[in-house]
This record gives C-alpha cells, sequence and structure tokens, in this order.
C-alpha cells in the first residue's frame, strides 16, 4: 500500500520542528565540549586509567539507572518541557566538574549527566515524533543527524578550549550559558497540549492501524503492557542494540583495529570513528527522503546487510582502505536503524505516552554498556578482528528483525 501524499507543514509545526532540532543540537553539544577536556580532568586528578575509565562509566550506569523514569517524567510534565529543561539542568551539572577534588565525585557528577542525559534523550525524540505526526512524512532520522553535527560541534569547541588552554570553569560556563538559552528559546516553540494530540483519531480510540505491521490494537480502556506488546519491545530494544554495538565499533574498538591489527599509524587509526560518524550522519541527514520513498522497513532492512556485507568484506580482506570502508558502510547502514526503532516503538498502540520510547531508550543505553566488554572478551580469547565479527551478526540480526518495524508514518 503507498503513502498518502504528505501535507504542507503549518508555522506551527515548522517552527515546532525547528525548536526541536535546536534541543538535538545542544543534547550532542553539552556532553562532547567536556570529552576532548578529559586529558586535563585526569591529569589534574592524578588518576590511573584504569580508576579514570571507572569513573567513565558511572555516565552509561547513570542512564541506565534513571532511563526508565522518562515516561513519567513525561506524562507528568510532558515532553516538551523535560526535554528543553533537563537541557538547562544537564548544563548546570557540568559545571560542577571543575569543583571535583576526586574520581569518585568526578564519577558523581558523570552519573548525574548521564542519567540527566536519559531523560532529555527520550523527552526529545517523543517531542520529535509528535512533530512527525504533524507533517505527515519522516523527519526524525535528519534530527538525529542534527544531534550528531551537534556532537561535532560541542567537540570543536571543548578542543578548541583545550588548545586555547581556556581554565575548564571557564570554558563550562561558556557552554552552560549559551546551550541553555538555545533550549530555553526553543521551548517557546515547542508543540502544546497532552502528547498524544497529533495522533490519529482511530488510533486513540481503538482501531488497530498498525494491525498489518503485527502491532497490538490500541486499548480503548485502561492502558497495559500486553504480551504482544512486550515481544514487539524486546525486538525492538535488541534491534536498537544491534545499532549501538555497531556505532560503538568504531568509536571503541576502530583506532585499536588500525593500528594494532593493520599497524597503522596514530593518525590514520582515529580515521575509523572518523568514517564510521561521518557516514551515519549523511545517512540520518539524508535518510528521511528514501524512507518516505521505500519504507521503513526496507530500508533498515538494507542497512542490516549492508552493514554485514561491507564489514564482512572487509574483515575477510583486511587492508586500511578496506577497513575504512567496513566502517563506513557500516555507519551508513545503521544511520536509520536507531529512529527506526524508536518511531515504531512510540506508536504501539495500547500504552502510556512514552513508556515504548523509554523502555527502547533504556534497551539502548544498556548495548552501550555491554558492547564495549563482550568484543573486549572476545578480541582476548581470539583476536579482534574476530571480535569485530560483533558488527556482521549486529548487521544480520537487524535483518532478521526488521520486519517488526512500522513501515510508513503515519499522514
Amino acid at each position: 500500500m503507498s503513502a498518502a501524499p504528505p501535507t504542507t507543514p503549518t508555522r506551527q509545526a515548522r517552527l515546532a520542528r525547528a525548536a526541536v532540532a535546536a534541543l538535538f543540537l545542544t543534547n550532542g553539544a553539552v556532553f562532547f565540549n567536556i570529552v576532548p577536556r578529559y586529558p586535563q580532568i585526569k591529569a589534574e586528578l592524578g588518576l590511573s586509567n584504569a580508576v579514570f575509565g571507572t569513573a567513565l562509566a558511572a555516565h552509561p550506569i547513570g542512564a541506565l539507572l534513571a532511563g526508565l523514569l522518562a515516561g513519567a517524567a513525561i506524562r507528568r510534565f510532558r515532553s516538551a518541557r523535560v526535554a528543553s529543561l533537563g537541557i538547562v539542568v544537564t548544563t548546570v551539572a557540568t559545571l560542577f566538574i571543575p569543583l571535583v577534588p576526586n574520581w569518585v565525585a568526578f564519577g558523581g557528577v558523570l552519573f548525574v549527566v548521564g542519567a540527566l542525559d536519559a531523560v532529555v534523550d527520550v523527552a526529545q525524540n517523543a517531542h520529535g515524533l509528535r512533530v512527525q505526526r504533524l507533517y505527515g512524512r519522516s523527519i526524525v532520522n535528519s534530527l538525529h543527524g542534527v544531534w550528531s553535527i551537534g556532537a561535532v560541534l560541542g567537540g570543536l569547541m571543548g578542543s578548541a578550549a583545550a588548545g586555547l588552554d581556556m581554565p575548564l570553569a571557564v570554558h563550562l560556563g561558556i557552554s552552560a550559558t549559551l546551550f541553555s538559552a538555545t533550549a530555553l528559546v526553543a521551548y517557546r516553540f515547542l508543540l502544546p497540549g497532552p502528547e498524544d494530540a497529533e495522533r490519529p483519531a482511530e488510533a486513540q480510540d481503538g482501531h488497530p492501524a498498525e494491525a498489518q505491521a503485527g502491532h497490538p490494537a490500541r486499548s480503548t480502556g485502561r492502558r497495559s503492557f500486553t504480551g504482544a506488546a512486550i515481544r514487539m519491545l524486546a525486538a525492538l530494544g535488541v534491534l536498537a542494540a544491534c545499532g549501538t554495538l555497531v556505532e560503538d565499533a568504531g568509536a571503541s574498538w576502530g583506532a585499536l583495529y588500525l593500528s594494532g591489527d593493520l599497524r597503522t599509524d596514530a593518525a590514520t587509526a582515529g580515521l575509523a570513528v572518523v568514517a564510521l560518524q561521518v557516514a551515519m550522519t549523511v545517512g540520518r541527514l539524508t535518510g528521511d527522503r528514501v524512507v518516505d520513498r521505500f519504507g521503513q522497513r526496507t530500508v533498515v532492512r538494507s542497512g542490516g546487510a549492508l552493514a554485514a556485507v561491507g564489514m564482512g568484506a572487509a574483515l575477510a580482506m583486511p587492508s586500511v582502505p578496506t577497513a575504512l570502508a567496513g566502517f563506513a558502510l557500516a555507519g551508513l547502514g545503521v544511520a536509520t536503524l536507531v529512529p527506526a526503532a524508536m518511531h515504531t516503538a512510540d506508536e504501539l498502540p495500547g500504552l502510556p505516552a512514552g513508556a515504548g520510547l523509554t523502555i527502547v531508550s533504556w534497551l539502548l543505553r544498556g548495548g552501550f554498556l555491554l558492547s564495549p566488554p563482550l568484543v573486549g572478551f572476545v578480541a582476548d580469547l581470539t583476536s579482534l578482528r574476530v571480535g569485530l565479527l560483533s558488527v556482521v551478526l549486529a548487521g544480520a540480526v537487524t535483518f532478521v528483525l526488521a520486519r517488526v518495524l512500522v513501515n510508513r508514518t503515519p499522514a
């Protein structure tokens, strides 16, 4: 069945899209302002690699523990308020980093930042999907692309501040002021009203609009988790975790693979994560048009195959060019995967507002926490080249499970 022609977005919808894009940009930039200052923080606190790594682990732990609270926060305060004010509170939390006296305090601040980031992430995605329903076509991939741009912007700001020997307190004060102001201005243009305001009436009244995708019908009575909904959320969580596994492979292991197995220099080794992230950003910025034309399910399934074949070929024929191409194809292949899983989770009928998004986002962050030790364990037993077969496996699982995704954006 072909998708209905998209309607022309209203001025309110266009302003809301720009506002939620500003939140995605800001959310990406706030944390990545800190990352380039890690060497300075580690040196000033006199930490070993092991202790510093333990402190850094507080961020994903905080995200995991607080992530399941996002749905309740959205239902209580609405996604617009949670996303925008949450970013302001996050920037305030970062101001405590220059004041920490030891690694425990540093880890405590990162724990709070991670917890806030998890809640903000769900809220901004929930609001982005509200705007998408107004548009009647896919826009969520471009929002994730803007987040990637924000991450690059934050990284450049942090690198510049470090290069200029700017005091950490001054640097983070500028970051907090800039991005808090951006979030507060954006709040004025976000959508008002309840979270379900833009859903089609039949989706709220019990008609099985997505029955063809295997989704449970939306309940007309008390919303609860049915067996079908739980199975769908589990499948979507695995899909999202596959996306994080591929992304983490480039961030955590790409440089190590190129410098160790392929014996390249440090500058070239760093291009692994650049290749993956650039390809992923391009895929997200262009993904909405592709999704609108071919359907979300088809695009994700094809992307899973591209990631598996691309990285598989790169590992079968190891060289620096094939490795960089493999990481790039993997990033391009999973570019629309996480937005698709979040979109489908948010469209699951019969659940409280924000509940599906919250659970899938929580499982996604679990993938970020579990992926590094899993790949590292396999690499220690065999080799990193074998450990990176996890990317091939993630692509294959994505190809199989993509059938659960909503194929078209409801118009």
